[in-house]
């Protein structure tokens, strides 16, 4: 998820709605604020292995709600580099083991804060470093390993992919220099997780899922290779499935019989939204559906309705309104 404009967004008028629905902003602003205050419960330190997700998906949800200053610029950037490990790996928290996920999470973050000169101060050459580890954790058939004992999983490809293209190290971006990766195994790889339904799943031969189908296509996308390797008709077939997960309460799951989560906004709508197929579901009733699931007492946003908020459903349910064009939300590049 990246914080510019792209294709495929759509427009939802405060018209289309409830008249009592409507985002409460500076009730979300004030709950992520809150977030790093409650050192003194159980919970803030039973989610240590969480927090730097936690930084990334409060801050991108404070970029689209237009706070992006809420946060003190000087604690973030400190803290991102205090889980910064020699080989250019992020941990999840300052003694965490380095993994790709969170590596990729910290560039998000140092990206949008305008901190790789600070990456720099701190480790000689750090862009690359980074970018080396990453590049190290692929394996001989193209996937990715997300860290040094060897889990292999589409999640970290694409993580592989958007945080190279993030430090200018994929192929592409260094014509006439020897490639870090192999991008022609990776998307080889992600093709072979493409399934009959149309969707992709975790590896080979498993069930299509929307979360899945997000790291595929967003992959071929920074590749290049989306609209090459499905053509309008893999669209198609990928839209339909896609499309098929929204339900009657205007939400949308996962993968079929299972029930409806606000993040699913996003994996579900940026892959649409990738692939030019928005708007084959109804984005008024998702939008309903995201708003109804919002605390507008405290602020956050829940996986459904009625259910206790949290900051990974809150960041995912503000991007979701972000793709149907939900009035005075910034815009994100699907991919």
């Amino acid at each position: 998820m990246s914080l510019a404009a792209g294709p495929g967004r759509g427009h939802v008028a405060h018209g289309q709605l409830p008249g009592e629905l409507r985002l409460v902003v500076d009730k979300h602003v004030a709950y992520i604020q809150s977030l790093d205050t409650r050192r003194d419960e159980l919970e803030y330190h039973l989610t240590e292995h969480l927090r730097i997700g936690g930084i990334y998906w409060g801050l991108t949800a404070l970029h689209l709600l237009g706070h992006p200053d809420a946060l003190p610029r000087d604690g973030l950037l400190a803290y991102v580099l205090s889980c910064l490990h020699d080989d250019g790996g992020f941990g999840a928290a300052p003694g965490h083991d380095a993994h790709i996920l969170y590596t990729g999470y910290s560039v998000q973050i140092l990206t949008m804060i305008d901190g790789f000169d600070a990456l720099e101060e701190k480790m000689a050459g750090g862009k690359h470093k980074v970018a080396t580890f990453v590049a190290n954790l692929q394996q001989s058939d193209g996937r990715f390993a997300g860290d040094q004992w060897g889990e292999t999983d589409t999640r970290f490809l694409f993580s592989a992919f958007y945080t190279l293209s993030l430090l200018g190290y994929m192929p592409h971006q260094r014509p006439g220099e020897p490639a870090m990766i192999d991008v022609q195994a990776a998307t080889a790889y992600i093709k072979a997780c493409h399934n009959s339904d149309g969707g992709f799943g975790v590896a080979p031969g498993a069930e299509s899922h929307s979360g899945q189908v997000f790291t595929c296509v967003g992959a071929l996308s920074v590749a290049g290779e989306l609209d090459s390797y499905l053509g309008e008709e893999g669209k198609d077939r990928l839209g339909a499935w896609l499309s098929e997960r929204q339900l009657i309460s205007g939400g949308l799951n996962g993968r079929p019989e299972k029930l409806v989560d606000v993040c699913y906004s996003w994996w579900v709508g940026s892959s649409l939204a990738m692939i030019d197929r928005l708007h084959w579901i109804d984005q008024a009733k998702l939008t309903t559906f995201i708003l109804q699931c919002q605390d507008p007492d405290q602020g956050g946003i829940a996986d459904r309705p009625e259910d206790m908020v949290d900051v990974f459903h809150t960041v995912f349910g503000i991007a979701g309104l972000s793709l149907v064009g939900y009035p005075g939300i910034g815009e994100v590049d699907p991919a």
